[in-house]
């Protein structure tokens, strides 16, 4: 039970963070770009790539990381958000913004859990 009310806890978190990151679509693009999707999936995937490498080498308990991977991270970033809104995005005819999202985020979010990685890489060996 309690492993539940850590993830629980975590989502609330995540989807908190999420909910202060998604004003960013209005301000920065005119709600024209989903911008907001765009970061914190980026952002998740460079600290969730930063945390696995920093976790390999620091124990962490187990309800921790999950704590933080499915319920933290889980809850910020957002797989069906982004869905959503390509598909509007292609329902609508904006098939270039559409295929520029997808683009951005499936490349540049698989580099940014590199860049975590190799940072936590880093960051142990500076700590040694």
């Amino acid at each position: 039970m309690a492993r539940y009310l850590l993830i629980l806890a975590g989502g609330a978190i995540g989807t908190l963070f999420r909910y202060i990151v998604s004003g960013l679509d209005y301000k920065v693009s005119n709600g024209i770009f989903p911008i907001s999707t765009l970061v914190v999936n980026l952002a998740g995937s460079l600290v969730i790539g930063l945390l696995w490498g920093l976790f390999e080498h620091v124990n962490i308990h187990s309800n921790m990381r999950m704590f933080i991977f499915i319920g933290i991270l889980g809850g910020f970033t957002t797989f069906s958000s982004f869905s959503l809104e390509n598909f509007n995005l292609f329902r609508d005819g904006e098939v270039k913004i559409a295929l520029t999202n997808i683009f951005l985020t499936n490349f540049f979010g698989i580099a940014m859990v590199f860049i975590g990685f190799a940072i936590s890489r880093y960051l142990i060996n500076v700590l040694k």
